[in-house]
């Protein structure tokens, strides 16, 4: 696998106008398009993307309308789905809908915007993020689910507990990068080698002076880690 094939480039545009630019852009450098809640709800939709897209919705329902869900983005051609890990009937029932269109379902564990005073605030139990990421995917990987969204500091621990699964590692900056509102983050290199089979880098991108450059930077430090 290259290097580049690791990035999943976050889509966080408004307009369809931005996201076919940034396809157009990036398409050669990247190996996924994430596209999140600003663009789906901007577009009404997926835009046509030639590389694999990741339909990041984190849906979180009741068993049927997230099935539903679920197959209405395979209609749409979307790749991999991101879902909460939540009731044991809706894993199984997301797992069951997305079989039709091949599509990799992915279990949100811990948002890599909370630490440990996040998940206290909450009244979590495990308080620790760490923790719970792995409580979350493990009864996820019970359920069927064979890919997760995890922080790079946890993507190590999951893999090799769940090796036959699929990890999805947002939170990456390349060193020496502002982490924003990121709280638990690690750099690509890192993140590829502790098992991540892809990460997701958008602002580092996107708000780069020269995107294209900072993806190939990206990918150079993944190769040369």
């Amino acid at each position: 696998m290259e290097a580049f094939e690791h990035i999943a480039f976050a889509m966080d545009v408004s307009s369809l106008k931005d996201a076919c630019k940034y396809e157009a852009m990036l398409g050669p450098y990247v190996g996924a398009f994430k596209v999140g809640l600003e663009l789906f709800i901007s577009c009404g939709g997926i835009p046509r993307i030639e590389k694999p897209v990741i339909l990041d919705l984190k849906l979180h329902d009741i068993p049927e309308t997230v099935a539903r869900a679920v197959k209405a983005g395979g209609d749409k051609g979307a790749q991999f789905m991101t879902l909460h890990v939540q009731q044991r009937k809706t894993l199984e029932e997301a797992v069951k809908a997305a079989e039709e269109f091949k599509m990799k379902l992915l279990g949100v564990t811990v948002l890599t915007s909370m630490n440990d005073d996040d998940c206290q605030d909450l009244g979590y139990v495990p308080l620790q993020p760490s923790t719970r990421a792995f409580t979350l995917a493990q009864f996820g990987h019970d359920c069927g689910l064979r890919g997760f969204v995890c922080s790079p500091q946890e993507v190590s621990k999951l893999k090799a507990a769940f090796p036959d699964s699929f990890f999805l590692v947002p939170g990456v900056r390349p060193a020496g990068s502002d982490a924003g509102d990121q709280k638990r983050v690690g750099t690509p290199a890192q993140a590829v080698k502790d098992g991540a089979d892809l990460i997701v880098v958008g602002r580092p991108i996107r708000d780069a002076a020269d995107p294209i450059a900072a993806a190939k930077a990206i990918a150079d430090e993944i190769e040369a880690g």
